[in-house]
């Protein structure tokens, strides 16, 4: 199995193209027409990261944060820890890839899999993607339909929510007079013509349409095919920011706080009190997600999960809703275990037999100090 096997399929659940324009996801460094001979997981690439993985005699490793997110502009391997591990990587023959905030802003990705851990049920997002969909419409003769549809649908279009090769299809007629230039497959040059079509329409995300419309023209039958791209206003049902859920029984806050360091295997946090007496409804960002407070309120969360709270963050909060700090790391570090599941069954499915190691130790730079 090649690695650019293992990144397609990442990249399929977790686009490059929802992620953050400012981001860096994808292959950060190495080859992806290695072959691979396992894979290591962790939340963010250090030295005892990287020595581990060699130790587990994995060529390929699978970040969530970045270990290339701003330019390089020098490498001195005598100063700088990322240059160093940089060295260390292409000398031990090893691939990085990183999946960002694609993986934050989809479905089961790092948000959905702090809910799950956390028991929420009913999960969806907190706040879903806009305006990054847009509608195809091609015409196309009766008896191509099939095969231009199904490449379209093989080039990422006609996915709506948990459906997919979703399309509408009408009839009508479709006119044309070509050229002296012209070479048309139905008809004459230079002839009036009249012949029926299908209009055929697909919703594409935006970074699957230069695909789509590469697909159209590559599958369509005539020299020049007809078709409309309409932007459309929907929310995205597949990516967004956040997620929201509920608990099975209402807890007190108490409760609550005790339930979310059960869960998440953490002896602190930080947060400010709400106005209800009953948690039910819970909202969660894993990492930095102060900017979705409003949404969760509007919403009518109970609480809300998140990371990287800012001081005054918490005054607006107060007595609004229960607002929780529970660290970045301590947020974010379950998503590997979705990943890891789904690698370890599209790797079965495919009848290989490469391992997944997820990460022994931690990568959380803070510490917390307990003064008795």
């Amino acid at each position: 199995m090649k690695i650019k096997e293992i990144i397609n399929y990442i990249e399929k659940w977790a686009p490059p193209g929802v992620a953050w324009d400012k981001d860096n996801v994808g292959l950060q460094i190495g080859s992806s027409e290695s072959d691979v001979t396992g894979i290591f997981l962790c939340l963010e690439l250090t030295a005892n990261a990287l020595k581990e993985a060699i130790k587990k005699q994995c060529n390929l490793i699978v970040t969530h944060h970045p270990l290339i997110f701003r330019p390089i502009k020098k490498l001195d391997f005598s100063k700088s820890q990322n240059s160093k591990l940089i060295k260390d990587i292409i000398q031990n023959n090893i691939s990085v890839f990183s999946a960002h905030t694609n993986l934050d802003f989809t479905k089961d990705g790092v948000s959905f899999e702090l809910a799950k851990v956390l028991g929420l049920k009913n999960i969806k997002f907190l706040d879903n993607e806009k305006e990054n969909k847009s509608k195809v419409v091609v015409f196309v003769p009766a008896d191509s339909v099939k095969n231009v549809a199904d490449s379209i649908f093989n080039a990422g279009g006609g996915i709506i929510g948990e459906y997919q090769k979703c399309s509408f299809q009408s009839a009508g007629i479709g006119t044309f007079e070509g050229s002296d230039n012209s070479n048309p497959v139905v008809g004459k040059k230079n002839l009036f013509e009249k012949t029926t079509e299908i209009r055929l329409e697909v919703l594409v995300n935006k970074w699957n349409l230069n695909k789509v419309i590469s697909a159209i023209k590559d599958s369509h039958p005539y020299e020049e095919p007809a078709f409309d791209i309409y932007s459309v206003q929907n929310i995205n049902v597949n990516y967004g920011a956040g997620a929201i859920g509920c608990l099975d029984k209402s807890l007190s806050a108490d409760q609550f706080l005790s339930h979310i360091c059960s869960k998440l295997k953490i002896k602190n946090l930080v947060y400010t009190n709400g106005k209800s007496s009953k948690i039910k409804n819970v909202a969660v960002c894993g990492g930095s997600g102060s900017e979705l407070l409003d949404k969760a309120m509007a919403l009518k969360a109970d609480a809300f999960i998140t990371a990287d709270i800012k001081y005054h963050t918490y005054h607006d909060a107060e007595k609004n809703i229960l607002l929780i700090d529970a660290g970045h790391y301590e947020t974010e570090i379950f998503s590997l275990n979705a990943v890891k599941e789904k690698l370890e069954l599209f790797i079965k499915k495919n009848n290989n037999d490469v391992k997944v190691i997820k990460s022994a130790g931690s990568t959380n730079p803070r510490k917390f100090y307990n003064y008795v």
